[in-house]
């Protein structure tokens, strides 16, 4: 019996077959004409794109701002959550690692736990569970990030959170 893809499964699918006019790395019609046009099978660029995201998601739980500045592209878009409505849009490297430096030193036990990770192509959605210690109590906040990835590195992280 098969089970019925995930809501986040059905999200990467969609997000995957959105047409970006701007976007050079997309598949070519003519090559997703060859597999009926369906969702594509995993494929080195998939496992590329895994790969740089855990590199990613590593260096932050580990807090090590030099892994972390070589898991990115020079041009990184970054868009926090913070300040609600629309988070804050991080520009470049190193203004990406100035922020991630400032949320270390002010998040010290912060963790975030994947719960689950859906890859098509150059693309990535991650739901994940943000914890740490807040006024002296466990805390938590779920979450998704958006990946676009690059030659090997991530290229855009765009955060949503739950309420």
């Amino acid at each position: 019996m098969s089970r019925a893809p995930s809501t986040l499964a059905l999200a990467v699918m969609v997000l995957a077959a959105w047409p970006a006019a701007t976007d050079t790395l997309r598949e070519p019609a003519a090559a997703r004409a060859t597999n009926g046009g369906g969702p594509r099978m995993a494929s080195n660029a998939d496992d590329r794109t895994r790969a740089a995201v855990e590199a990613l998601n590593a260096a932050i739980n580990a807090r090590d701002l030099a892994a972390l500045h070589l898991t990115v592209t020079d041009d990184v878009i970054f868009e926090n959550t913070n300040p609600a409505p629309d988070g804050t849009r991080i520009e470049g490297r190193d203004a990406f690692g100035r922020f991630w430096a400032r949320w270390f030193a002010a998040n010290p036990d912060a963790r975030f736990e994947v719960e689950e990770m859906v890859v098509a192509g150059d693309r990535a959605v991650v739901r994940w569970i943000y914890r740490k210690t807040r006024d002296g109590r466990p805390w938590h906040l779920r979450g998704i990030d958006l990946f676009r990835v690059r030659e090997g590195r991530v290229a855009e992280k765009l955060s949503y959170v739950k309420g």
